[in-house]
């Protein structure tokens, strides 16, 4: 899929990310890809992200439009022209926005489910919950932290940011290939985020990740980044 290079505000991004047993994560990432391991982890997440000013570049930000989005993702690995490469394969999104979902899987990578958000922001408090419309559903109420998760997979706030910048490259499934989408960031800024709740119907599914198979590991909050999303070339599914 070839779209034009897309510009915009990511307003709030929140990465609530769960530390899951490499061989259940195997199990729902698909060929080329692999889970790309931690610290004997693989690492999920959703990605909860408000756009504003969304165009294509060059176009002034008065045409833009803005929406809610979620994105479920896997850290991954795949091999390419003989290097390892790195990024996220996005199982599914939602967003708040009825074009999304028209046009998703036909403009924008990945089909689109249309999902009714309910979000509440103030004093450096967040509240980020959804139910989509095959009844999927997350919420998510923390506050900015001057910690980072002790118990976390990675060693302190640096080690996770600098994976999650390593994991620009996103790809999502689309018929019988997997859509790229890269996202570029003219700074890279993220915060420690403390979770008193978060729950996943995703996430929480046994039969998707058994019991004990996976933990809430840590939550990090981007704000105010100007970005651009650029088309890159689809990977063929592999049938095995």
């Amino acid at each position: 899929m070839k779209i034009p290079t897309i510009t915009g505000i990511i307003d709030r991004r929140i990465l609530i990310n769960f530390a899951v047993d490499p061989d259940i994560a195997k199990l729902i990432v698909p060929a080329p890809f692999s889970p790309k391991i931690v610290n004997g982890k693989a690492i999920v997440g959703i990605c909860l992200i408000r756009l504003k000013d969304v165009r294509p570049k060059g176009m002034p930000a008065f045409v833009g439009v803005g929406s809610e989005n979620g994105a479920h993702r896997i850290a991954v690995e795949w091999q390419e022209d003989g290097e390892i490469k790195e990024g996220v394969y996005i199982p599914r999104r939602d967003t708040s926005s009825r074009f999304n979902t028209i046009v998703g899987g036909r403009i924008f990578p990945g089909r689109h489910y249309h999902a009714k958000f309910d979000v509440d922001e103030h004093n450096s408090n967040y509240h980020v919950a959804f139910e989509s419309s095959d009844g999927t559903t997350i919420s998510v109420d923390a506050k900015i932290a001057d910690t980072f998760n002790k118990d976390s997979v990675f060693k302190d706030l640096d080690a996770a940011s600098d994976f999650f910048k390593a994991g620009a490259m996103g790809y999502s499934p689309n018929g019988d290939k997997y859509e790229g989408l890269l996202l570029h960031t003219e700074k890279w800024k993220v915060e420690a985020l403390e979770v008193s709740k978060v729950s996943s119907s995703f996430f929480e599914d046994e039969a998707i990740f058994p019991k004990g198979t996976i933990v809430f590991d840590n939550a990090l909050l981007m704000t105010n980044i100007q970005h651009d999303w650029y088309s890159k070339p689809d990977k063929a599914v592999v049938n095995n």
